[in-house]
């Protein structure tokens, strides 16, 4: 079909040249038209376009913000450090920020041998889809918050740290430190890389505003917008794997310390690699020697 077209593009050229107006040159158009879109339209472009976007564009874009994202880090592992030193110091503390029905039906847990019980109180299904809306819409609004020119952004990490802050320190203050790591953290890991890094590209989208450099601030605006959203796009599988894990596995929280860790851990390596180590590798291999 290609060899065809470009013998027919040839003849359709001719055709225009020297008969514009006959309708040999229409009926050639409109032949060589209809084979253009048969080619393009069988084209498998697609397929590969998925595999470049989680291959090199999305790892490039990652790494292009690299510095937007370690803000995010810090900024949400400062607050949380805050609230658990908040929650040391004042008793009051705790139910404040995850009200009393929770604090209490977590005490009762305790008290019945199984703190976790949470986890269990729905069916696993429901439970992940509850858990992978919840997760997405808590990413976006602070991806989204970035609009308000990186202070939404901000105040959205400041809410998240100080729940898991709070959350993390009641655990310990009753002895259960290491058990809630090795149970929490199994799903933890994911969902909450999953909010510094759109707390990172709500950075992004913020700080194309503020600071739109050589560039008129709406087309700085339009590439922060585009790049933020596609690390969103990126995190959507994380967000389902998490709420996959909380929903599925977190209830098992009586399971072997050793498959607890692993999961805990091959949860770690994966974020580290995929949007640290990865990215780095990635643009050394693109730069020209």
């Amino acid at each position: 079909m290609a060899g065809q077209f470009t013998d027919l593009v040839n003849d359709l050229g001719y055709s225009k040249t020297f008969y514009p107006h006959s309708k040999v040159t229409a009926y050639l158009n409109g032949l060589a038209s209809r084979i253009y879109l048969g080619i393009y339209r069988n084209k498998k472009e697609e397929s590969s376009r998925i595999v470049r976007f989680w291959k090199t564009e999305l790892p490039m874009v990652v790494r292009r913000y690299h510095r937007e994202i370690l803000y995010s880090f810090i900024i949400f592992f400062l607050f949380s450090v805050m609230a658990a030193f908040s929650a040391a110091h004042d008793e009051t503390f705790v139910r404040g920020v995850l009200g009393d029905q929770y604090v209490d039906m977590t005490e009762d847990n305790i008290a019945k041998g199984d703190p976790f019980g949470v986890y269990k109180s729905e069916d696993q299904v429901s439970m992940f889809f509850y858990i992978a809306t919840n997760n997405i819409e808590v990413s976006f609004m602070v991806f989204i918050a970035g609009f308000l020119v990186s202070i939404g952004t901000i105040w959205q990490l400041f809410h998240n740290a100080v729940m898991l802050g709070a959350f993390q320190y009641y655990f310990f203050a009753k002895g259960l430190g290491l058990q809630s790591i090795l149970v929490i953290w199994i799903h933890g890991t994911l969902e909450i890389s999953s909010i510094i890094i759109a707390g990172g590209a709500g950075l992004v989208l913020g700080n194309s505003v503020l600071f739109p450099g050589t560039r008129k601030r709406l087309d700085s605006l339009k590439r922060g917008g585009k790049d933020g959203l596609k690390l969103m796009i990126g995190l959507v599988p994380i967000f389902i794997m998490a709420a996959f894990l909380e929903g599925f596995v977190t209830r098992y929280s009586r399971m072997p310390v050793a498959l607890s860790a692993s999961i805990l851990a091959g949860s770690l390596l994966f974020v580290i690699w995929y949007f640290v180590v990865y990215p780095i590798r990635l643009e050394k291999k693109s730069r020209p020697l």
